[in-house]
């Protein structure tokens, strides 16, 4: 499956808390396949938000995420990242926990580790 053809427009639709987030975390899904497997979101951390009792995060799935606006703190790096920084991940890689102490807005891909359909 395919996402949609979009041209420029202003997504519509609510903020909603992503399946097994913690609190504070909302996203806006800007486009899918339907299936779930490639997804392009926003993805908003409100001010406090701490990802510690999640403890470190793996997926079986590619994710690549820019920071917008805000910054994240790495609690196993002990580093801050900020507006501008951008990860890509594989599948399988450790990352997070997380703190976002004045809250951060990421652009967010996902898409299958297997993906061929780019």
């Amino acid at each position: 499956m395919s996402k949609p053809e979009l041209e420029f427009h202003h997504p519509a639709g609510e903020w909603t808390a992503p399946e097994g987030a913690g609190p504070g975390v909302r996203e806006r899904v800007l486009a899918d396949d339907g299936s779930g497997l490639r997804t392009t979101a926003l993805v908003r951390w409100e001010p406090g938000t701490d990802t510690s009792a999640q403890g470190v995060a793996r997926h079986d799935f590619w994710e690549e995420v820019y920071l917008v606006a805000g910054s994240l703190h790495d609690l196993t790096l002990d580093r801050t990242f900020t507006r501008g920084s951008y990860a890509c991940r594989p599948p399988g890689m450790p990352h997070g926990p997380w703190t976002s102490q004045e809250g951060v807005t990421m652009l967010v891909f996902t898409y299958p580790a297997t993906d061929t359909d780019g």
